[in-house]
């Protein structure tokens, strides 16, 4: 595996044990669809939640949460969809939350709920 998916899976395994230890419900890591993945989903309090989840080694330069563009934002957008067709759990609202990890202290730095929304296209 290279180095950047280890990053990448590191990132995302802290961030899921943050989620599960606040109480939210994992449903699902890693959904590929050809319109984009979704990195964590999880289950909170009714609401099905798509994580974005964006790490980093280094502090400076752009905060990794403000790396989610706008295009990221609608293939995000599109995969939820897709997975929301198939989605028989009993959460009936869903938002996308975005996390960011410090890899270099082992800690997620930032959870921002409802960090955007649906976007046209998606």
């Amino acid at each position: 595996m290279d180095r950047r998916l280890e990053d990448g899976a590191r990132g995302e395994a802290i961030a899921a044990a943050m989620l599960e230890r606040s109480g939210m419900r994992l449903v699902a890591r890693n959904v590929r669809y050809r319109v984009g993945e979704l990195d964590i989903i999880v289950e909170d309090e009714g609401t099905l939640v798509f994580v974005e989840v964006r790490s980093r080694w280094r502090r400076n330069g752009p905060r990794a949460e403000d790396t989610v563009t706008f295009g990221k934002q609608r293939r995000l957008s599109k995969a939820a969809l897709l997975f929301w067709r198939l989605y028989r759990g009993p959460c009936r609202r869903a938002r996308f939350d975005v996390v960011a990890v410090d890899l270099a202290r082992g800690q997620v730095t930032a959870h921002h709920r409802a960090a955007f929304e649906l976007r046209e296209g998606g």
